[in-house]
């Protein structure tokens, strides 16, 4: 197909994008960034990692997409005392037939809220981010696959350490982002607080369904993308990893950099991102706008970037501003 053939069917698809927004927004003030980078996640069929104080939506948010989607919901709290069985399942003897039978767990649904995933222990943690990696579950002898569209949001509470066990980079490189979710503006409180004070509560319903979801996703992966536009891709996740290649002096800043993972996934969210605009091509800006989402949790700081108060937001201000956009 030609780029042409592409938009018109950008625009066609499309329009299942503006009604899950819309949709939304009858129940949440604002935190439309929030909205558009889950939406993203879901045509990309990755996972996303949300970074926010309690009270700005993350639960609603994700409950509204559930519904809007026609999908199932699943809200797991992670505590200190949460066991793998908890979430995947697990087998029982059943002695009146003398068999083994399997009780599913809370995974066994499309759209996971992971709430605040760090409070768990690393072995569960491992569990939920096994099931993500390969989409099926073994219980006993048996193996499940996860039914599709499975999306796991999970959430981890920034100010709060203590009692944490933080997710180690290798587990955090398997989420395509991290969102940080943000206070709203004042009129937008204003707005929820009218809202709450007039027992306004919107009624929503499901308005697309899981195979328009899959259709919008391959229309999605068929968005034209330049090679010149892969390359600043490219540029820009090795950036993270050799700094000095590229003119910067940020090596003494920087631990570890982006793993080739990161690519991929800004490729993609770049695609994502300019499906959602209507448009069926990517430009430079699509990259530049997805890029803080997809590397913020892979580039490790060091020491002295931290003793400086430096954050990877800071750093990776710098790779866009710095490397040549084509």
């Amino acid at each position: 197909m030609d780029i042409q053939e592409i938009t018109e069917r950008v625009e066609q698809e499309s329009v299942v994008i503006r009604q899950i927004m819309a949709n939304m927004e009858k129940v949440i003030v604002g935190q439309r960034y929030l909205i558009e980078r889950m939406i993203i996640g879901l045509l990309c069929e990755g996972h996303l990692l949300l970074e926010g104080l309690p009270g700005l939506a993350k639960t609603t948010a994700v409950k509204a997409l559930a519904t809007t989607i026609q999908t199932t919901f699943q809200r797991i709290q992670f505590t200190p005392d949460l066991l793998p069985a908890d979430i995947l399942g697990t087998q029982f003897y059943r002695p009146d037939t003398a068999t083994f039978e399997i009780k599913k767990g809370p995974i066994f649904h499309n759209i996971i809220l992971a709430d605040e995933i760090n409070r768990a222990p690393a072995k569960v943690q491992s569990a939920l981010l096994e099931a993500m990696q390969e989409l099926q579950i073994t219980i006993g002898e048996t193996t499940f696959t996860l039914d599709r569209p499975f999306l796991v949001l999970a959430t981890q509470n920034p100010i709060e350490q203590e009692g944490t066990y933080p997710l180690p980079e290798a587990q955090i490189d398997r989420f395509m982002m991290k969102i940080k979710v943000d206070y709203p503006s004042a009129e937008e409180e204003r707005e929820i607080m009218t809202r709450v004070y007039d027992g306004i509560q919107a009624q929503m319903t499901g308005v697309i369904d899981c195979a328009q979801i899959r259709r919008a996703g391959d229309t999605m992966r068929a968005i034209h993308m330049e090679d010149r536009i892969m390359d600043y891709v490219v540029r820009l996740v090795r950036a993270t990893r050799d700094p000095e290649a590229f003119g910067l002096e940020l090596a003494p800043m920087i631990q570890y950099g982006a793993s080739p993972r990161a690519s991929i996934w800004l490729g993609l969210a770049a695609r994502a991102h300019a499906f959602v605009s209507g448009r069926g091509y990517v430009t430079p800006q699509d990259v530049k706008t997805m890029a803080p989402d997809i590397l913020r949790h892979r580039v490790i700081l060091s020491y002295e970037a931290e003793a400086e108060e430096k954050t990877t937001d800071d750093l990776i201000d710098v790779l866009l501003e710095r490397i040549e956009v084509p």
